[in-house]
């Protein structure tokens, strides 16, 4: 094709997209019917330009027609590789579908991680009930007297000040994405690391329990733990399921090189660590706000059954796609 008929077949392409290129250069994107930005549009546009700039290159064409199609090319890589879509639709499908749907994915590691937990609680909560002495082997005697203090007291929880709400959001935040991370990155050991904070927590939370019980401030306990505790505990179980996955990569890696095979498994984990993220935020603003009011012990429960029912209902139903209507039979 001689370069006349090359220019007169795109020309009106080229002249449409530094139009675009414009708009974009500006901060003007053009939005479809539907209000979704037309980026798609651009970047097939842009594929189609760095065509025509190969073939007239290797036709030989004349330099004012390179530069000027280089000059194009330049300007739409610039807004191409710049462009970053909106945050908000991708965090809304993110909790809408995809966090959900990869916690059930891999629901045998978080299986296995709750199993670790539940257990470890329910065994040192049975041995210090059984046996409360056992408890000063558990636990220190600063920690055991702090707990006393904060759940024994009647002054204990309704102590602190309603101005304290917003430090402690911060404090909660930062020690459970701690206890999280930990949890996720622990299983880089073979999945050991992952496997001990699980059973470490789960003993922990039955051994307070156990000991609240035996000297009658349970209630203070259960209704401070019970509303929170639903994204609290699932995420800590879920971080603890994505680094048992991690430690599987490492032992068992498959046909992968061990290297390849924790690279996936943390590239699918991720999910998991950003909604567990999400739930733990939720958890501190729930302990902060909620958790500490004064109120009877009723209503504590009520709400505390309620966080746990929908977020059973979230994890195990949203994000399925919709049910496929039967045809009636013939």
């Amino acid at each position: 094709m001689r370069q006349q008929q090359f220019e007169q077949a795109h020309n009106i392409f080229w002249e449409r997209l530094a139009t675009t290129l414009t708009q974009l250069e500006q901060g003007k994107r053009k939005k479809h019917e539907d209000g979704t930005e037309g980026i798609d549009q651009f970047a097939d546009d842009y594929r189609r330009l760095c065509h025509h700039l190969a073939l007239a290159r290797q036709r030989g064409y004349g330099p004012a027609l390179v530069r000027r199609l280089n000059a194009l090319v330049l300007r739409g890589h610039r807004q191409l590789y710049q462009y970053r879509p909106p945050l908000l639709p991708k965090l809304r499908a993110f909790v809408r579908t995809d966090f959900p749907r990869t916690v059930r994915q891999q629901w045998p590691w978080h299986l296995a991680s709750g199993l670790s937990f539940v257990i470890a609680m329910a065994m040192i909560w049975l041995l210090v009930a059984w046996q409360p002495d056992r408890i000063h082997s558990v636990l220190g005697g600063d920690t055991l007297a702090s707990i006393e203090s904060m759940y024994a007291n009647e002054r204990g929880l309704g102590a602190r000040d309603s101005g304290d709400d917003m430090l402690m959001f911060g404090y909660y935040i930062y020690n459970n994405i701690s206890v999280a991370f930990r949890s996720f990155a622990g299983g880089l050991f073979f999945g050991v690391g992952a496997l001990f904070i699980m059973i470490f927590n789960g003993g922990f939370f039955g051994a307070v329990a156990g000991h609240l019980v035996n000297i009658d401030a349970g209630e203070a306990l259960f209704t401070f733990v019970i509303a929170h505790g639903a994204p609290e505990i699932t995420a800590i179980i879920l971080a603890g399921g994505a680094g048992l996955r991690l430690g599987a990569a490492v032992l068992a890696p498959g046909q992968l090189t061990r290297l390849a095979a924790l690279r996936e498994a943390a590239r699918s984990g991720m999910p998991v660590i950003y909604g567990v993220i999400l739930l733990l935020i939720l958890a501190a603003f729930i302990e902060a706000f909620w958790s500490p009011r004064v109120l009877p012990a009723g209503i504590k429960y009520s709400v505390g059954a309620a966080c746990w029912a929908l977020l059973a209902l979230y994890l195990g139903l949203a994000g399925r796609p919709p049910a496929v209507a039967r045809e009636p039979s013939e």
